[in-house]
């Protein structure tokens, strides 16, 4: 790993949890799954599953994902597990994106004043 390496990743670990949060959201399936249980609370995994290309498990592994980075929350009722979205997580990723875009345009902008001298 490389200095550039290092540093992007001190800046996806300068707020706990964040980097979870992207490594969770890295994956087509599990980005599904959250807009499915947006759209549908207290989704059970074989819901979610219908229409997927996936088995039930496959859909409950990416689920246990989801909740080990803190953006599901699963609730036992009876049989069933019900998954809710859990928005804090999601809400810290964007205001992290939020300070790094506008360190970027601060940089941009300090580079477009130099170019013009």
């Amino acid at each position: 790993m490389g200095p550039q390496a290092d540093g992007d990743e001190r800046l996806r670990l300068a707020v706990p949890g964040v980097g979870d949060v992207f490594d969770a959201l890295g994956d087509a399936t599990r980005r599904e799954l959250l807009h499915s249980i947006a759209h549908r609370p207290d989704a059970t995994a074989s819901r979610l599953a219908d229409g997927l290309p996936i088995t039930r498990q496959a859909v409950t592994k990416h689920l246990k994902a989801l909740h080990e980075a803190g953006l599901v929350e699963p609730r036992r009722e009876g049989r069933e597990t019900l998954y809710t979205l859990t928005p804090a997580p999601l809400v810290d990723a964007m205001a992290w994106m939020g300070e790094v875009g506008a360190a970027w345009d601060q940089r941009l902008a300090r580079l477009v004043e130099r170019a013009r001298g």
